[in-house]
C-alpha cells in the first residue's frame, strides 16, 4: 500500500477504537490519549516510504517524535492514561441531552479530531515526495522547532508546579492564591503552551514549503484548522475559568490570550501612576 493509504487505514482504526471505547467506558477522552502518538506515527509512515536519501523526511520524523514524547510525558503525569477525562467534556455533557452529546462525540471528538491529526501531519507527505538533503532553511526550521519545543516544555513545567502547589494549598485550606497561574511565561500569555504547540505545526508546514519550493500547498489546512481549534478551545476554557475565579477577567484584560506579549498595566497600577494634584 502507498504511504497515504497506510495513514488512512491507521486513522480509520484509531477513530473506530476511540468511538467504541468511549461508548463502553462512558469516557470521551480516548482521542486525547492518542493525540501525542498518532501525528508522529503518520510522519514516520511518510518518512519510511520516502527515498532513503531524503534527510528532510527523517529530520521531520525525529522532531515530531520529540514533540510526541514531551506531550505523552506531560499527559501521563496528569493522569491522562489512568482514566481521567478532560473536564471540558464533562461540562459539555451536562449542557447537552444524551443524544446530542453522543452525536457531538462521534462527529467532533472522534471523527473531526482524528481527521485533524492526519491533516497536521500531511506536510510530511509533501516532504516525502521531494528528495534531497537538508538545506540551510531546513536547519533554521529545525532550530526554531526545538526552541518552540523547549518553550512548551518550560510552560508545561511551570503549570505542573503551580497545580501541585494549588493542591497543597487546597489541602491546607490556604486560599491566598488567585486559583490560576500568571507567573513565568504565563505573565506574557494566558496560554503560552497553546502558542508553542500551534507554532510547531506551522514549522512542520514550512518544511513542506522548503521541500516543494512553493507556498501554495493545500496541506497548510492542517495548521490553519489546528489554530482555529485552539482559538475555540481558549474561549471555551476561559469561560469556565472566569466563572470560577472572580479576578480572571482582570487577567484577560492585562495579558495576551495566546501570542506572548508584554502585559498591560492593571487598573490599580494605572491609578497609582497618576500623580496626585
Amino acid at each position: 500500500m502507498s504511504a497515504i493509504t497506510w495513514v488512512f487505514v491507521v486513522a480509520g482504526g484509531a477513530s473506530l477504537l476511540a468511538w467504541i471505547a468511549s461508548l463502553l467506558t462512558h469516557d470521551t477522552s480516548w482521542v486525547d490519549r492518542m493525540w501525542s502518538i498518532l501525528p508522529e506515527t503518520y510522519v514516520w509512515i511518510f518518512a519510511l516510504h520516502a527515498d532513503a536519501s531524503n534527510a528532510r523526511s527523517l529530520t521531520l520524523a525525529v522532531l515530531t517524535t520529540l514533540w510526541g514524547a514531551r506531550l505523552t510525558f506531560n499527559f501521563a503525569r496528569k493522569g491522562g492514561y489512568s482514566g481521567v477525562e478532560d473536564y471540558r467534556w464533562a461540562v459539555l455533557r451536562d449542557a447537552m441531552s444524551p443524544g446530542k452529546f453522543q452525536l457531538f462525540n462521534l462527529a467532533f471528538i472522534v471523527v473531526y479530531q482524528n481527521a485533524l491529526l492526519v491533516l497536521i501531519a500531511l506536510p510530511a507527505w509533501n516532504v516525502a515526495q521531494h528528495g534531497g538533503g537538508l538545506s540551510g532553511t531546513d536547519v533554521v526550521l529545525s532550530v526554531v522547532f526545538l526552541a518552540l519545543l523547549t518553550g512548551e516544555t518550560v510552560a508545561d513545567q511551570q503549570q505542573w508546579r503551580f497545580h501541585l502547589e494549588k493542591r497543597r494549598r487546597t489541602t491546607t485550606r490556604d486560599d491566598s492564591s488567585p486559583g490560576f497561574l500568571r507567573e513565568g511565561l504565563f505573565r506574557y500569555s494566558r496560554h503560552p503552551n497553546y502558542f508553542f504547540e500551534i507554532a510547531q505545526w506551522w514549522v512542520v508546514y514550512l518544511f513542506a514549503v522548503s521541500a516543494a519550493r512553493t507556498w501554495r500547498l493545500w496541506t497548510v489546512s492542517g495548521a490553519v484548522l489546528l489554530t482555529l481549534l485552539f482559538v475555540g478551545s481558549t474561549r471555551f476554557t476561559e469561560r469556565i475559568s472566569a466563572s470560577k475565579y472572580p479576578t480572571y477577567h482582570d487577567y484577560q484584560r492585562e495579558v495576551s490570550a495566546i501570542i506572548p506579549w508584554w502585559p498591560r498595566r492593571s487598573s490599580r497600577e494605572r491609578a497609582d501612576a497618576i500623580p496626585n494634584p
